[in-house]
């Protein structure tokens, strides 16, 4: 009886032992799991959401449509385009340009003026359109032409002439005298090709308030010299245009980049309703055209109203719109009664 009870006594004991044992061990893993969990749970609650890579599409939208200034024809705002990615410039800003190359007082305001004069006068453009509508922020530009067309075919016989790189670097200074100036470096082919003057430019484009226009009048598919006949690029030509500044813009990491055409007749766009938009470039199609007021609205309505794109602009010249009657230039007040609006001018 007595070894009986020292058994179930002893048993008892070995009993008790593993119980304390087995809380220990699970008092110990449920402490090692627990803090990681925990910072799961921590990391989770601090997580910031993802900013997205567009445009507010509210805020973009409700520009596209005041800028399409009343219209019911369903021309505009263009329907389906792809929300720029963050930064774009349009449709926020308008932009207020002068036009020219810096070899030539003949070829618009930029060269004509030494710098300091041109800043002031492109300032008081900018004051005028600040004042006519204040809901738009202007942006100042240098529009430079760095491929000129010619009258001579040059070495090798394609009329057209590459600014050099000093010049460029010029305009870059220039625009450097005034903050968040943009600059555009715009080319006219002649008898070259789109393809074998736009990669000339690239390491400028690679500069984020670097942009680019391109001149059908001046493209010449012929043989033609240019300056005999109004030229004209293709959809293909501009969505080459297009593809290349998307891949400088993905490579590099820049905000989308503008890119305006020139235009004045039908035939200067050929197959405009090939073109491709992109989130990374915004077309402006610009009026181009010079001459009295009727004349240039015509031109407006019949060339860029009519076949839309994407954005507008407008050119006026400070000397060839006011050869005939009545003797005037196109006034903001005027030119914002459009539609759609211009968010691009260009003075020449």
């Amino acid at each position: 009886m007595n070894k009986r009870l020292h058994f179930l006594f002893t048993m008892l004991i070995a009993l008790s032992a593993i119980s304390c044992q087995g809380k220990s061990y699970n008092k110990k893993a449920t402490e090692s799991i627990t803090p990681n969990v925990n910072k799961q749970e921590q990391e989770i609650e601090t997580e910031e959401p993802q900013q997205s890579l567009t445009v507010d599409s509210i805020a973009y939208n409700l520009k596209l449509a005041s800028l399409a200034n009343g219209d019911t024809t369903g021309l505009w705002p263009v329907k389906d385009q792809p929300l720029p990615l963050n930064g774009a410039i349009l449709p926020f800003n308008r932009i207020i340009a002068y036009y020219g190359n810096l070899y030539s007082t003949k070829m618009g305001i930029l060269g004509e003026l030494p710098p300091k004069q041109m800043w002031q006068r492109l300032n008081a453009e900018l004051k005028a359109w600040r004042t006519t509508d204040p809901a738009t922020p202007v942006v100042p530009a240098l529009h430079y032409i760095a491929v000129v067309a010619q009258g001579s075919p040059g070495k090798d016989g394609k009329y057209r002439f590459r600014m050099p790189e000093n010049q460029i670097d010029s305009v870059l200074a220039i625009a450097q005298m005034q903050e968040n100036t943009l600059v555009f470096l715009d080319i006219q082919v002649a008898l070259s090709k789109i393809q074998d003057e736009l990669p000339l430019l690239e390491k400028y484009l690679k500069l984020p308030h670097v942009h680019l226009g391109i001149d059908p009048e001046f493209s010449m598919k012929d043989g033609t010299p240019p300056g005999k006949k109004i030229g004209t690029f293709d959809a293909k030509e501009i969505n080459y245009c297009s593809d290349f500044l998307t891949k400088l813009v993905k490579e590099n990491n820049l905000p989308p980049k503008v890119f305006v055409i020139h235009r004045f007749t039908r035939r200067m766009i050929t197959n405009y309703q090939n073109i491709k938009l992109h989130p990374e470039v915004q077309i402006v199609i610009d009026m181009d055209g010079w001459g009295p007021p009727e004349l240039k609205f015509g031109t407006h309505r019949n060339y860029i109203y009519s076949e839309p794109i994407q954005f507008t602009g407008f050119k006026l010249f400070y000397k060839n719109d006011v050869k005939k009657a009545p003797h005037r230039m196109l006034t903001p007040q005027e030119l914002l009664k459009l539609k759609p609006q211009p968010i691009y001018i260009q003075y020449q």
